[in-house]
């Protein structure tokens, strides 16, 4: 698989470095909220359903936002650094990722206006299984953490643009 997965980045690589327009991409996630805190998200074929735990007055249908972004955040570093390690050439067996993120809901409830809603503090074990050297680890790991895209999303300030559409209601 290695070889395979070098060979399709060195050739996006290539593609992307003779015409930068084609790396340009937008992806969409479109949510309806269902019954109480439970909502159905399209992401292209992909269907999720995300929810609050009971405690917080949901349902416990899925995963709550803020628990899709530890994921989104541990699979983004797995891809990358199987990405990373394949043009590399540096064998990696295994690569798991456990995050935490630690918030204070008194910002979501607005309990307390001095308390940021999100999360106040993120951390990520990274465990790799590799027969490769201290060294080339490292330079990887390098790697990944300057190119993996949700790292960069929850770590760096990101512009966004929020509309509100206001649509009658339909009558009964």
């Amino acid at each position: 698989m290695s070889d395979a997965l070098r060979k399709i980045i060195e050739e996006t690589q290539a593609n992307f470095r003779a015409e930068p327009a084609n790396a340009l991409a937008t992806f969409e996630s479109k949510s309806e909220l269902q019954e109480g805190f439970h909502s159905e998200v399209g992401l292209r074929d992909h269907r999720l359903t995300v929810d609050e735990p009971a405690e917080l007055g949901g349902t416990d249908k899925g995963p709550n936002p803020v628990e899709l972004v530890l994921a989104a955040l541990g699979t983004c570093q797995e891809i990358t650094y199987r990405a990373y390690a394949a043009a590399m050439g540096i064998p990696l067996e295994g690569v798991s990722v456990t995050v935490e993120g630690d918030i204070d809901l008194r910002g979501f409830f607005a309990v307390a206006d001095d308390v940021r809603p999100g999360y106040g503090a993120m951390r990520a074990t990274v465990e790799l299984t590799s027969s490769a050297g201290e060294e080339q680890l490292n330079q990887l790991r390098d790697m990944v953490n300057s190119h993996c895209p949700v790292l960069d999303i929850v770590s760096k300030p990101v512009p966004v643009s929020l509309e509100l559409r206001i649509n009658e209601p339909v009558a009964a």
